[in-house]
């Protein structure tokens, strides 16, 4: 009887094991694709020309320095005019544009009759 409960114990056990590995634990892969999916709101992409410097920081890939950059560009060139413009900012090359460019977006600031 006792060969019967081990692998199902060993199955709970392996189970409870697994359900609580804090993220950091996991490889850079699977931590990285959970904290995308938290930055994924259900009202759409971030906008890059009203982001405050800590929202922009759930980005994945995007610390205190970048989002700070990020938010100094934008107040030194004005408005980003589109999404590739990411690009322009110190610290963002491409690897990291192509991780962010699904998370914002650009919104053209109004007043612009144009």
């Amino acid at each position: 009887m006792s060969s019967t409960r081990s692998p199902l114990l060993v199955a709970l056990v392996l189970l409870a094991t697994i359900a609580v590995v804090p993220p950091h634990a996991m490889g850079a892969e699977s931590f990285q694709a959970q904290k995308t999916a938290q930055v994924a709101k259900p009202d759409g992409p971030l906008d890059l020309n009203k982001a405050t410097a800590a929202q922009l920081e759930e980005l994945p890939g995007v610390g205190p320095a970048t989002a700070t950059r990020i938010v100094e560009y934008r107040e030194k060139n004005g408005a980003f005019k589109k999404v590739e413009d990411l690009m322009n900012v110190r610290g963002i090359g491409e690897k990291t544009f192509l991780s962010l460019k699904p998370l914002v977006t650009v919104v053209p600031p109004k007043g612009n009759g144009r």
